[in-house]
């Protein structure tokens, strides 16, 4: 028997060192190659950590919320044969390539074969944390299933997309269980990864930038009713409009006379950069937490351009496959909570830019038209602002444009 060591692999993008956000495996489980053992975050991105052996774990290298660098030992295994432990770090096994063991003069034993780990699916002690894959987490979390409640066939009774299968098809008993008395547990949750980062950005914007909130009413009957015009006419051969590709439009041309909104302020430096594209950041959910992806250059695309590059990089964001420099980058964002939004909010900056334009949700309202009330979509857009270098009348006049294009959508295509 020997030891084989698999280290935090070279991840690539010239990445130094990544997080460690969660193990899938113990000591003692056996595990084959390929499993999945660990998540690793670098930057914006969750990395799988697969197996490259057969063989018993036997020690972890890190805890989760550490920070790794690439070549770093992440995992020991027992293994048949002599395994690397003696060997120095090397390139090829970042790349999953063995390096060849040295030739023997006695004739070695047959290998044991590897335990077969397939068991029947048991329910893991109350209290213990369910471990699973990022993926089966997302799966999870799209048809509200507890996975606390779900039995795991894998090792350390790890949930697997079959486990979830067999939980549906049974119908979730448990999860229809109700118990009464008083509930005195305290689960404690380490603030790591994704949710880590986003805190950080979070409070670096509220530590650096004063906010100012403007909060308008705003009439889209007009704007809706092309909005869902083109989509009738257009059916099957264009991407589906929602309300952020006119919003985009609309931030267009309203920073086309006020430029020092679409900026990004060095606060170190001193230095505002007035930047000639809209390179507008959609907030977007995803599994993992808040991400932002940039449609770049948005005055150079059409509706239907910039409806598909917002679906595009939304997709990317939630299946984890978005690039790096696809988050970076923006000169303004638009933050929106869709149907859960609320009659307004409060948005956050996304540091170093200077403004943030939140959508919030659509309601009919009695809105006076001089005689009479007249039912009326009606929308509010919430529109923070760092006051350090945008002064409340230019916010104002700004939110004004945004309104004004809005409710007169023609205005939107008229050039000049």
């Amino acid at each position: 028997m020997g030891v084989h060591i698999i280290r935090l692999p070279d991840i690539g993008e010239g990445i130094a060192e990544a997080e460690l956000t969660e193990w899938l495996v113990k000591p003692g489980d056996i595990v084959r190659e390929d499993d999945i053992l660990a998540v690793v975050m670098t930057d914006k991105a969750a990395v799988e950590v697969p197996s490259s052996v057969d063989g018993k774990v036997l020690e972890l290298g890190g805890e989760i919320g550490e920070l790794m660098a690439v070549g770093a030992t992440l995992i020991r295994i027992e293994v048949d044969g002599e395994g690397n432990e003696g060997d120095a770090p090397a390139v090829a096994e970042a790349t999953d390539v063995e390096p060849e063991p040295e030739p023997k003069a006695e004739p070695k034993p047959e290998p044991a074969k590897a335990p077969e780990r397939a068991a029947p699916a048991v329910a893991r002690a109350q209290g213990t944390k369910p471990l699973a894959s990022p993926s089966v987490r997302a799966r999870a979390r799209e048809e509200g299933i507890d996975l606390r409640q779900v039995p795991g066939s894998g090792p350390a009774s790890r949930i697997s997309h079959n486990d979830l299968d067999q939980w549906i098809a049974s119908g979730g008993i448990q999860q229809g269980q109700i118990t009464r008395g008083a509930n005195t547990g305290i689960e404690e949750v380490r603030v790591i990864g994704m949710r880590r980062k986003i805190a950080e950005k979070m409070q670096l914007s509220k530590r650096q930038i004063p906010h100012i909130t403007i909060v308008e009413e705003v009439e889209i009957e007009a704007l809706d009713a092309l909005r869902v015009a083109l989509n009738d006419k257009h059916k099957g051969d264009r991407p589906k409009l929602t309300m952020l590709p006119f919003l985009m439009r609309a931030i267009v041309e309203a920073v086309r006379e006020q430029p020092g909104l679409n900026a990004r302020f060095d606060d170190e430096a001193g230095v505002i950069h007035r930047h000639g594209g809209v390179h507008v950041g959609i907030a977007t959910q995803t599994p993992n937490g808040l991400n932002v992806p940039v449609i770049r250059h948005a005055e150079a695309g059409s509706l239907w351009d910039n409806a598909a590059e917002l679906t595009r990089l939304a997709e990317a964001a939630r299946d984890g496959t978005i690039k790096r420099e696809e988050l970076q980058g923006g000169t303004i964002t638009i933050t929106s909570l869709g149907p859960l939004g609320a009659l307004a909010t409060t948005p956050i900056i996304n540091h170093p830019e200077v403004a943030i334009v939140g959508v919030n949700k659509m309601q009919i309202r009695p809105v006076w038209d001089g005689q009479q009330f007249q039912p009326r979509k009606m929308m509010n857009i919430s529109c923070s602002f760092d006051h350090r270098v945008v002064d409340g009348w230019d916010a104002a006049v700004f939110v004004q444009k945004l309104k004004s294009l809005l409710e007169t959508p023609a205005m939107l295509f008229v050039e000049g």
